[in-house]
């Protein structure tokens, strides 16, 4: 999530970190909170393929009261090494402020280990689900499609029916799937204001002609303010810092909302900003490490009575689900 504890990795856990990423000497690293900062709990050497000593690296590393984070090496690379998975143990057993500190320092510790090495991020509460079959199945779940709401059937078939292009006289088509837009440099700073905590509201919209997200609007927002910033005849994404207390903790989760008001636009403009959607949130969640609690596909309108009632209502929901 995206509130920060203050908690900070030791040197102990930088230089290993440091030495884990420019080599392959380490498989399994395990990180632990003691004394308030990030500190190395263990490490395992690799002897064999990553899925030949999964389960015997990792298993033994999971305590069953306490929390702590592991990094796996995975054989595979990227351009900025070997791909890595995050694996966040919060066990049923531990107690309820271990629970709420592990979860709320995540978002550091992949900031510390670098967001570009991880390809995969798994929270678990029972040891079935970090096990190597509960990441297969993790992988199996990624990959199969989500189920659609009728707004999102619709757009598929706009997809799919109307928005092909010609590519020769053969005539082979391509169906467009998504549109990656690139940012505006505007745009990049006011998210970026957002991820240190300077903003807590950013508006973007997407240029047409100029095939750009740009920014719209960076005002103070408080949620009851949201019904007032969602425009009545245009689609928009927003981007809202939700500030609120959970079992006495104060946290603050950002929240992104697509909202599309009805049929009021048309339908190149709702085939447009459906295309846009999900590349806009990779970039954001990987590229600026912007850690978004909650995504919300808004048809119509949002009125203060309804807003001021139902965001606390799915943010407490998915931390329930998160931490207990």
């Amino acid at each position: 999530m995206s509130h920060q504890t203050g908690i900070q990795a030791g040197n102990d856990v930088k230089d290993v970190f440091a030495s884990a990423k420019s080599g392959d000497q380490y498989r399994a690293l395990k990180i632990v909170i003691e004394d308030e900062q990030l500190t190395l709990g263990a490490t395992r050497k690799a002897s064999k393929k990553w899925d030949q000593e999964y389960d015997s690296l990792v298993l033994p590393l999971l305590e069953d009261d306490v929390p702590c984070y592991i990094l796996y090496r995975l054989d595979s690379t990227n351009n900025q090494g070997y791909e890595w998975i995050f694996l966040a143990w919060s066990p049923d057993h531990s107690t309820v402020r271990h629970k709420m500190l592990y979860a709320a320092t995540r978002a550091t510790l992949k900031k510390e280990f670098g967001g570009g090495h991880i390809k995969d991020e798994i929270f678990a509460t029972a040891k079935d689900d970090l096990n190597l079959s509960g990441y297969r199945k993790y992988l199996t779940s990624q990959a199969a499609p989500l189920p659609l709401t009728a707004a999102e059937e619709e757009l598929r078939q706009i997809k799919l029916n109307e928005v092909q292009t010609d590519i020769s006289v053969d005539t082979k088509q391509q169906t467009l799937q998504g549109v990656a837009f690139p940012l505006h440099k505007d745009a990049v700073e006011a998210l970026e204001f957002f991820r240190d905590k300077k903003l807590n509201y950013v508006q973007l919209h997407v240029d047409q002609e100029q095939e750009l997200i740009r920014l719209c609007n960076t005002e103070p927002t408080e949620v009851k303010d949201l019904p007032v910033r969602i425009p009545k005849d245009s689609a928009r994404y927003h981007f809202f810092l939700y500030k609120h207390s959970h079992e006495g903790d104060y946290l603050e989760s950002t929240v992104f909302i697509y909202s599309m008001p009805g049929y009021n636009c048309t339908i190149r403009e709702r085939m447009l900003y459906s295309s846009c959607k999900n590349p806009l949130v990779d970039m954001v969640e990987n590229k600026l490490q912007i850690e978004i609690v909650k995504k919300v596909h808004s048809e119509g309108l949002f009125c203060a009575a309804y807003q001021e009632l139902w965001l606390p209502v799915v943010i407490r929901w998915r931390e329930s689900r998160q931490y207990f």
